[in-house]
């Protein structure tokens, strides 16, 4: 998780050093939820709300970067998360961070209604254990990947906001740890919100740092970590890198396309008694990516196929969520989860290389 915390805050940092914002202020939210037993074996554990506080730092951009006008001046920030998932006893106490981005979708006067994406990291003091906490099924570890999705209302008057926000908070390992059935809360969340500073006229600078209609490639190599079942089953490494193609449509799209090959060594524990070579574990997959580019960092949404797939131990189709972050050297860095539908198989962590990247930007 060292190598987990260090990526999300190049990600975070390279993001936010990237606004030279006119706004900035701290919020204050109170969050009740309740625990969603998305599976069979977790219905004994929603047994009470779940109530959290949140504590966000928070800049508003104007213009300095061509994608502030494109999606409407967003706001971006760091989120503080204290609270409880729905079963203390069990489930225990959750403290996390992430970092966010909130998007305007409708502005009228002093009111606005947004949509928020953010990701970090949170830590349990409880987890499953067969002897002290049996019935901790959902989560396998102490520290875990944070995601935040949802929307918020906002109302600011003067130097002052109150909001109203609808969100989903999931918890999830990755599969680096059995069991890892995942923590989902959907909350609801009121706060109160304050600006620090005087707001600054916009400033447009319609500089955008990705290249437009012009294909680029690349190729890039993955290492993970994956367990498998049985509990306090061994834990396996993942070997993977592939090729790259992809292109920018416009400052708010992109489409990228990967031959993704893969050694995941966790097929070694999957029906022990098959005999297996390492030629035969390689999987290939083709996976196309939808990209939400903020210049040189971007959202990435995606979903492959297994091209060859010898001894098949999950579905034939995968998905990619995460984020990336490239640089102008060429080189990329990456943090993605890599799942089969709502089941996660591993999180990649990755770094890749763009062929003439700079010279392609200055062209």
């Amino acid at each position: 998780m060292k190598l987990c915390t260090k990526i999300f805050f190049i990600f975070f940092f390279s993001i936010l050093d990237a606004q030279t914002s006119n706004e900035q202020g701290f919020e204050v939210r109170q969050k009740v939820g309740f625990l969603a037993a998305h599976k069979g074996i977790m219905a004994h554990l929603p047994v009470e709300l779940g109530k959290a506080v949140e504590i966000t730092y928070y800049q508003r951009t104007k213009g300095f970067k061509r994608w502030h006008e494109v999606y409407r001046y967003p706001t971006v920030g760091a989120t503080l998360f204290i609270g409880s998932v729905g079963n203390n006893e069990i489930l225990g106490r959750y403290v996390g961070t992430y970092g966010y981005s909130e998007f305007p979708l409708i502005k009228y006067k002093n009111y606005e209604f947004n949509w928020k994406l953010g990701c970090g990291f949170g830590y349990t003091n409880k987890r499953y254990d067969p002897i002290n906490n049996p019935k901790g099924m959902a989560i396998g570890s102490h520290f875990d990947a944070m995601m935040c999705v949802g929307v918020k209302s906002i109302y600011r008057f003067k130097r002052n906001a109150l909001t109203i926000g609808l969100d989903l908070t999931h918890f999830s390992n990755g599969a680096f740890q059995v069991p890892n059935f995942g923590i989902n809360l959907p909350y609801l969340s009121v706060g109160y919100a304050q600006r620090l500073g005087k707001e600054k006229p916009i400033i447009e600078k319609h500089h955008f740092e990705c290249p437009t209609k012009k294909w680029l490639y690349g190729f890039y190599g993955i290492f993970s970590m994956k367990q498998v079942m049985p509990i306090g089953g061994r834990r396996y490494p993942v070997y993977a890198g592939g090729f790259s193609i992809r292109r920018f449509f416009n400052p708010k799209s992109g489409l990228e396309i990967d031959l993704d090959i893969i050694s995941k060594q966790a097929i070694l524990g999957y029906e022990p008694l098959v005999p297996k070579t390492q030629l035969r574990m390689i999987q290939l997959g083709l996976c196309a990516a939808y990209l939400v580019p903020f210049d040189r960092f971007h959202f990435v949404f995606g979903m492959g196929a297994y091209l060859r797939d010898y001894y098949k131990p999950e579905d034939p189709v995968y998905h990619r969520i995460g984020m990336r972050y490239q640089f102008l050297n060429g080189l990329i860095a990456n943090f993605t989860l890599k799942t089969h539908f709502a089941r996660a198989d591993y999180l990649e962590f990755g770094l890749g290389y763009t062929i003439n990247y700079k010279k392609n930007c200055n062209e």
